[in-house]
């Protein structure tokens, strides 16, 4: 476990300094800005309104529980524990939360953007096979380049901002990553939820369109469940 406390504290040095170079943030302009539960604000700001500096405690910056294991009982096979602003108000406008992110066997943190936040990821346990996709390229005959590496314990792997990521545990056994996130709330947009599971859905004739495929490929998936691990 002392092990696993190291590297915990090695991922927050190591973004709270790419946070110093460049945050995707607006810098603060105060010593803090403890968040307000939104259930209590009155207006609408981008980000969240200060708490009375007055009324700031030490536990407006402490979050405990990444220590336990998330549940991965689900059909994805992977858990994501968030440290953001939504729970740990101190973090407002400081440009930087974490995660943790567990895996059975066979897990996967499905192909994913977070539109706001550069990641840097630290395996502390299991082996994974991770990667990332590139924006599509000026030219139109070349194709998405993929970025692919197997991790291991120790390993540290960056996804830059925006860009489309996953990761898959394949050992036989369980798999925790932390990994730090250049925004105080980095957003998440997993793709096939948003693509086939959006609420009111996408028009199949779009997504036939779009993917190149029958309808009724279009209909069977929109019809599924799609998990959201986070």
């Amino acid at each position: 476990m002392n092990m696993a406390l190291v590297s915990i504290a090695t991922i927050f040095v190591v973004a709270s300094f790419a946070t110093f170079a460049y945050a995707s943030d607006p810098s603060p302009l105060q010593d803090f800005c403890v968040a307000v539960n939104d259930t209590k604000a009155f207006v609408f700001v981008n980000g969240k309104i200060c708490k009375n500096p007055n009324m700031v405690v030490a536990e407006d910056f402490l979050f405990r529980g990444l220590n336990k294991p998330g549940n991965t009982s689900n059909p994805l096979g992977s858990r994501v524990t968030p440290v953001n602003v939504n729970q740990l108000s101190g973090l407002n406008t400081l440009g930087i939360s974490a995660v943790r992110i567990d895996y059975a066997p066979n897990g996967l943190n499905p192909p994913h953007t977070h539109p706001r936040a550069t990641e840097i990821l630290i395996l502390l346990k299991g082996t994974l096979y991770v990667g990332f996709v590139t924006s599509n390229p000026a030219d139109p005959a070349l194709k998405n380049k993929l970025f692919t590496k197997y991790l291991h314990p120790g390993d540290v792997f960056v996804f830059p901002k925006g860009l489309i990521h996953f990761q898959f545990n394949v050992g036989k056994t369980n798999a925790v990553a932390f990994a730090g996130l250049s925004s105080q709330n980095p957003g998440v947009i997993t793709i096939a939820n948003a693509v086939f599971g959006s609420d009111p859905p996408i028009n199949p004739d779009v997504l036939t369109k779009a993917f190149q495929v029958e309808k009724d490929v279009i209909d069977y998936l929109q019809a599924q469940f799609w998990w959201n691990i986070d």
